[in-house]
Protein backbone atom coordinates (compact mmCIF):
# COMPACT_ATOMS: atom_id res chain seq x y z
CA UNK A 1 0.00 0.00 0.00
CA UNK A 2 1.57 3.31 -1.13
CA UNK A 3 1.18 6.68 1.17
CA UNK A 4 -0.27 9.68 -0.76
CA UNK A 5 2.31 12.34 -0.53
CA UNK A 6 -0.08 14.69 -0.17
CA UNK A 7 -1.45 13.93 3.28
CA UNK A 8 1.61 14.45 4.82
CA UNK A 9 2.22 18.11 5.94
CA UNK A 10 4.03 20.60 4.35
CA UNK A 11 7.36 21.45 5.43
CA UNK A 12 10.70 22.77 4.81
CA UNK A 13 13.18 20.04 4.35
CA UNK A 14 16.48 19.95 6.28
CA UNK A 15 18.87 17.32 4.15
CA UNK A 16 19.55 18.11 1.06
CA UNK A 17 18.86 21.91 0.77
CA UNK A 18 19.98 24.78 -1.39
CA UNK A 19 18.92 28.03 0.22
CA UNK A 20 16.12 27.37 3.11
CA UNK A 21 14.82 24.36 1.76
CA UNK A 22 11.27 25.53 0.10
CA UNK A 23 11.66 24.01 -3.07
CA UNK A 24 12.93 20.82 -1.49
CA UNK A 25 10.07 20.90 1.20
CA UNK A 26 7.55 21.24 -1.70
CA UNK A 27 9.27 18.76 -3.92
CA UNK A 28 8.81 16.26 -0.96
CA UNK A 29 4.92 16.65 -0.42
CA UNK A 30 4.56 16.33 -4.02
CA UNK A 31 6.37 13.23 -4.29
CA UNK A 32 8.53 15.16 -7.50
CA UNK A 33 12.12 15.55 -7.84
CA UNK A 34 13.68 18.38 -6.18
CA UNK A 35 15.83 19.91 -9.17
CA UNK A 36 12.17 20.15 -11.55
CA UNK A 37 10.85 22.18 -8.74
CA UNK A 38 13.62 24.00 -8.39
CA UNK A 39 14.09 24.51 -12.11
CA UNK A 40 10.30 25.59 -12.43
CA UNK A 41 10.89 28.10 -9.60
CA UNK A 42 13.66 29.92 -11.44
CA UNK A 43 11.59 29.91 -14.82
CA UNK A 44 8.07 31.34 -13.32
CA UNK A 45 10.63 34.00 -11.59
CA UNK A 46 12.18 35.01 -14.80
CA UNK A 47 8.74 35.09 -16.44
CA UNK A 48 7.26 37.24 -13.72
CA UNK A 49 10.10 39.04 -13.83
CA UNK A 50 11.69 37.49 -10.51
CA UNK A 51 10.09 40.07 -8.16
CA UNK A 52 6.94 38.19 -7.48
CA UNK A 53 8.77 34.12 -7.29
CA UNK A 54 11.50 36.33 -4.71
CA UNK A 55 8.32 37.83 -2.38
CA UNK A 56 6.66 34.48 -2.46
CA UNK A 57 9.99 32.29 -1.88
CA UNK A 58 10.71 34.46 1.28
CA UNK A 59 6.72 34.24 2.57
CA UNK A 60 6.95 30.34 2.45
CA UNK A 61 10.37 30.58 4.08
CA UNK A 62 9.02 32.63 6.75
CA UNK A 63 5.55 30.57 6.90
CA UNK A 64 6.77 27.03 6.03
CA UNK A 65 7.92 25.11 9.66
CA UNK A 66 10.99 22.88 9.31
CA UNK A 67 10.69 19.11 9.40
CA UNK A 68 11.99 17.85 12.61
CA UNK A 69 15.42 16.84 13.51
Amino acid sequence: MSVDPLSQPLMRVRQGRLIAGVCGGIAKWLGWDPTLVRLGYVVLSVISVGFPGIIIYILLWILMPQEPA
